[in-house]
């Protein structure tokens, strides 16, 4: 395992940490993936606007538990005071870090001038960097892209602009907002910007396992390795030692633990919404799309729930048996 990481006062116990993924970082998520290895664990990104008006739906996002921290809150905006009001509320919460979101590609974001269009403005990038770490006590992380677009790779002379703003650690995504999500994340741009910086580095993009995590910083010389769509349906990707496509019974288990904790700490969860989670943990199986099928023909989650001891109950009665 790789060095510990440490974003200002925050040490982690593991350099592998889970991203922040619109509609999917809620609570129960985040605790399964500090369950299963995550150093730190991001929240989904929240509006600066929401937790300004004190909207209920806004801080139902930023909900913690002492079980998942250390964990960061990650807000999106565009406009300084703004966010640095946002920023100063969320700091009275049981939290540990505080990140700024200039990576998201989402057209409704970036039309807004947020996320990855921060990237194009790097005088207000700074402008709301300094605003942020001016309200907060806490240690103020961003996340950013490689640059706009592959005419505009800006990510190394932007990170250290953020530096010299106060950020604690940076993120970098390395695809462009041109790019979204398909193709490759460049890995050279990753080591440029730590190449470039005094902080702490976290490489993120295209990591679906373990020992690519820990191929990734060695390559690029990063501090960390953020996890996101890699982690979904497999939270094992933070576990040392653990096969990147696991046989049935662990995904039932993991399955079993995620819907369990989303009726604990959602309890109005959406079915669709947990069908949806609870889905991805049978991808890459013989029997994968039945299972699957069988998972979105359900209705309440008491039904999932039964359905999922049920297949555990065989699977573990047909090894015993096997002995």
């Amino acid at each position: 395992m790789a060095a510990v990481l440490r974003i200002g006062g925050i040490t982690a116990s593991s350099p592998l940490v889970a991203a922040p993924l619109a509609g999917y970082s809620d609570l129960a998520f985040r605790l399964l993936c500090r369950e299963y290895g995550a150093g730190i664990c991001w929240s989904e990104m929240i509006s600066c606007h929401g937790v300004v008006r004190r909207q209920s739906r806004t801080l139902d996002l930023a909900a913690t538990v002492a079980a998942e921290r250390p964990v960061i809150m990650q807000l999106f905006g565009s406009e300084p005071e703004i966010m640095a009001e946002a920023a100063a509320i969320l700091s009275e919460l049981p939290i540990d870090g505080l990140d700024i979101n200039m990576g998201c590609p989402v057209r409704k974001v970036v039309k807004r001038g947020a996320g990855s269009a921060l990237m194009k403005e790097p005088r207000l990038a700074a402008n709301l960097t300094r605003a942020v770490v001016a309200a907060t006590r806490l240690p103020v992380t961003v996340k950013i892209r490689s640059g706009w677009n592959h005419q505009a790779i800006t990510a190394p002379e932007f990170a250290k602009m953020l530096a010299d703003c106060g950020a604690a650690a940076i993120t970098i995504h390395g695809r462009t907002w041109s790019d979204g999500f398909t193709g490759r994340a460049d890995r050279r741009v990753i080591a440029a910007v730590k190449a470039a910086v005094d902080i702490p580095v976290i490489g993120n993009g295209d990591i679906v396992s373990h020992g690519e995590a820990l191929a990734m910083m060695a390559e690029t010389g990063c501090d960390g390795a953020m996890i996101g769509r890699g982690a979904l349906g497999s939270p094992w990707v933070f576990t040392p030692d653990c096969p990147e496509h696991p046989p049935l019974a662990p995904r039932l288990r993991a399955a079993l633990r995620h819907l369990l904790l989303l009726r604990e700490f959602h309890p109005r969860c959406n079915p669709i919404h947990a069908r949806n989670q609870l889905g991805r943990y049978f991808r890459a199986l013989p029997n994968g799309a039945l299972l699957r099928k069988q998972i979105y023909d359900l209705g309440d989650t008491d039904q999932l729930e039964n359905f999922l001891r049920g297949l555990l109950a065989g699977e573990q009665q047909g090894k015993a048996g096997a002995l």
